[in-house]
């Protein structure tokens, strides 16, 4: 009888990038890892923090597209650093692995505590966050690793952002990705520290309600919030996904911000990038 396969290597960005993820149990990577990374529309040097990176796939797809990033994957869970660990020795990641570093952190922790795990301060200029989504009290799971990776815990999203704040540089951009239903607690947790937000909800057709949205900030903008067009995902009766989110989520181009504060963050990312 052959032996059970616990891990599969998935292929992103048609095939310039591969991570090993495991199979049949936690948290997979996929669409939604893809459209955080193409939020990243940056062509200066610039250091990008992935928050509760998993394998790593949102971080990864952001140095595969992006030359000039260096990424620093942040992940608490011990199996889960152990595949990106193993993911960045894959010889078709080859050309970015050296600027992908793999950090096991706990992304809540505050002052020194936070800056010994490596989440130093004023030091990124890009954070990017795909945080559990699930309520608590949603569909239960036996497995113990999605559990970890999709439940929200009260005030995550005030604790993930608190830290993002804390190790963005002035003008740096926090993206991320969630549910429609979090709206409130991320406009509350961004408060005073990031303005200028951007909101698009994606919907998986045009008469379907919204499942995801994507959100960008600006550190210390005092920019007012903006609703930008909803992303459809499908022509209606099709699982093909329509060109423009077939480029997001291939790496063949990004998903910029339209705010006037970009040009600003910009040349404060070139100048903090030495």
């Amino acid at each position: 009888m052959a032996a059970s396969v616990s891990e599969t290597v998935d292929a992103f960005h048609r095939g310039r990038f591969q991570i090993l993820q495991p199979k049949g149990r936690g948290h997979r990577a996929g669409i939604d890892a893809m459209l955080l990374a193409a939020l990243v529309a940056d062509q200066n040097p610039c250091r990008v923090a992935d928050l509760g990176a998993g394998a790593g796939a949102a971080g990864m797809a952001v140095a595969s597209r992006l030359e000039k990033t260096d990424v620093t994957l942040f992940e608490l869970s011990d199996e889960m650093v152990d595949f990106a660990t193993r993911s960045l020795q894959l010889p078709a990641n080859e050309a970015f692995a050296g600027r992908v570093h793999v950090r096991q952190a706990d992304v809540t922790l505050r002052a020194d505590a936070r800056r010994q795990a490596g989440l130093l301060d004023d030091h990124f200029h890009h954070v990017i966050m795909n945080p559990p989504y699930n309520d608590a009290g949603d569909r239960k799971t036996p497995d113990a690793l999605k559990a970890t990776a999709h439940a929200m815990t009260d005030g995550l999203f005030e604790n993930w952002l608190r830290t993002a704040a804390a190790i963005m540089v002035p003008g740096g951009q926090l993206s991320l990705i969630a549910r429609p239903q979090s709206i409130f607690d991320i406009i509350a947790a961004c408060g005073r520290r990031f303005g200028g937000l951007e909101i698009t909800l994606i919907h998986p057709r045009v008469e379907e309600d919204a499942v995801r949205m994507l959100v960008t900030a600006i550190k210390g903008s005092r920019a007012r919030l903006n609703f930008r067009a909803p992303l459809v995902m499908h022509e209606n009766a099709s699982h093909a996904f329509l060109p423009e989110v077939d480029d997001l989520t291939n790496g063949r181009k990004a998903y910029p911000r339209t705010g006037a504060s970009e040009k600003k963050r910009q040349e404060t990312s070139a100048l903090g990038a030495g």
